[in-house]
């Protein structure tokens, strides 16, 4: 039985599946057609001509040519198929294949492709498996292939690993065999087009107001704050929508593995960092660009993520001048965070003691937030520390916000309220902010 018929010759409901990219399981006899005739296509193509082609003059050119494969092959396809096998070309020539009704929509913010045959995506923090298929593991290299290069990098058996960002912001991670055992594995994490900002976060029941004037007030009064939190916890959104309250007439410089931070005022320097290239050289690191800030006259420093030996750059600077400045780490818990930069101290080749990595960190982080992905899918800021006095190897430090979680409802999404703990001891700091807020 043909497509159109399976779909019980419903004009409005092919049309929505066709739009959607090829959702539905239906699809995949236009999936076999495409894998016999898509070397016709792509021959009576001239290349050339394509690579000038806008996308709608492609389009256009690709109906008359699978008009014409179809016909001579004695192919029968109903006007449906027709424009599907030629939508699946137009995405093969241009876009990312069998992703991109994917990567079209909104509401996807993660793809994760494990292998040709599973598609997963993550809408509202949860994943789900779709029916979008590759014809095969070299359907999949080709398709990342084809990414990689747009950004200038390869991958193969001898270079088997990518990481990079798309042109239009999303982060792509790419790994293939033989490193990956079970076949190529491709990673896309996407950015909306606009960020969310503090109020969406109130909304969205991220934090409380009060969680929310709280921050405001400690940006403003330039304390140093660190977001901490798991992987897909919603770090970077938190640091952009924080990094929203600095003043516009002070100059930021933000520093990133890849750039995702989009910040709103004028005075701003974006770096990134950059692998090596295929000879194994012109590498630039964060350490390097951190050093590097440090030279160009910022007010603030925000550093997407220290994951290494720029973390006694990042500290040291907040510590001599550069107060006020933000970055984000991955741990646990706000107390495994103080861990987790001690031990990054470790890692970067100082000798220094315990007690005085301690004291570095407690004079140079203010605040940790702490942001946690629940079992809802939804991100919330758990807890809100104050960094005290070090004591020997120990830090000290004070909540002053929570959210305590009371359990799951009969909708599944988690119930809990949002706790003041204990009065700020950044008071005198925030109260010497408020000329400078009214000024600005």
């Amino acid at each position: 039985m043909r497509l159109v018929e399976r779909l019980g010759r419903s004009g409005t409901a092919a049309g929505v599946i066709v739009e959607a990219g090829a959702r539905a399981a239906d699809l995949r006899d236009v999936d076999a057609i495409v894998a016999r005739l898509h070397d016709r296509i792509i021959d009576r193509l001239d290349m050339a001509q394509v690579a000038r082609l806008e996308r709608g003059a492609l389009r256009a050119r690709l109906a008359v040519v699978v008009g014409e494969v179809v016909a001579a092959e004695r192919v029968e396809v109903s006007a449906l198929e027709h424009d599907a096998i030629a939508q699946r070309i137009l995405n093969e020539l241009v876009g990312l294949g069998p992703l991109e009704p994917l990567l079209a929509d909104p509401s996807v913010s993660d793809v994760l492709v494990n292998g040709f045959e599973q598609v997963w995506v993550e809408r509202d923090g949860k994943l789900e498996l779709t029916a979008v298929r590759f014809r095969d593991d070299a359907h999949l290299v080709h398709t990342i292939r084809r990414i990689v290069a747009r950004i200038g990098r390869r991958i193969d058996e001898s270079s088997p690993m990518v990481d990079a960002r798309l042109p239009d912001g999303s982060r792509v991670n790419a790994i293939v065999p033989p490193l990956a055992l079970d076949g190529p594995s491709l990673s896309i994490r996407r950015f909306g087009a606009r960020p969310l900002s503090a109020a969406d976060l109130v909304k969205n029941g991220t934090l409380s107001p009060p969680m929310l004037d709280y921050l405001r007030t400690a940006v403003r009064a330039r304390c140093s704050i660190l977001v901490a939190g798991g992987t897909g916890a919603g770090k970077t959104t938190l640091l952009n929508a924080l990094s929203s309250f600095i003043p516009g007439g002070e100059r930021i410089i933000t520093i990133e593995d890849a750039a995702e931070l989009q910040l709103q005022q004028k005075h701003v320097v974006r770096l990134e960092s950059r692998p090596p290239n295929l000879e194994k050289q012109g590498q630039v690191t964060i350490h390097d660009l951190v050093r590097n800030a440090l030279r160009m006259r910022p007010d603030r420093i925000v550093v997407g993520e220290v994951r290494g030996s720029e973390v006694l750059d990042m500290l040291q600077a907040m510590n001599t001048g550069h107060e006020g400045s933000l970055t984000t780490v991955h741990a646990n818990t706000a107390r495994d965070a103080v861990s987790r930069l001690m031990t990054l101290l470790g890692m970067s080749g100082t000798t220094f003691s315990q007690d005085t990595m301690a004291q570095l960190i407690a004079r140079a982080i203010h605040i940790i937030v702490h942001v946690t992905r629940y079992a809802d899918g939804r991100r919330r800021i758990s807890s809100i520390v104050e960094v005290g006095e070090q004591h020997g190897p120990t830090v000290e430090l004070l909540e002053v916000f929570a959210f305590q979680s009371s359990g799951a409802g009969d909708n599944g999404a988690v119930q809990g309220r949002f706790l003041v703990r204990a009065p700020t001891q950044l008071g005198d700091r925030f109260l010497a902010a408020q000329p400078a807020q009214v000024a600005g």
